[in-house]
């Protein structure tokens, strides 16, 4: 489960680095499922990529926490 091919999307076990294969599954060591490689922070990257997105978050965050305070 170590070989890779060249142009193809590369899975790894997050909790296992050295578990890499070319196509999603299960790692054999663990059990969780494979992720292909860069989406470790693809969600963050997404988030931070547009102004307009970390705007929408303050202003969320700032709402939850005023209705915390007052609840």
């Amino acid at each position: 489960m170590t070989h890779t091919t060249v142009g193809s999307t590369v899975y790894y076990c997050p909790m296992h680095r050295s578990i890499r294969s070319d196509g999603p599954g299960y790692c054999p060591d663990c059990g969780m499922a494979l992720q292909p490689k860069g989406a470790r922070f693809g969600l963050l990257r997404h988030i931070f990529s547009n102004p307009m997105h970390v705007a929408v978050m303050i202003a969320l965050m700032v709402a939850i926490m005023a209705v915390a305070m007052v609840w």
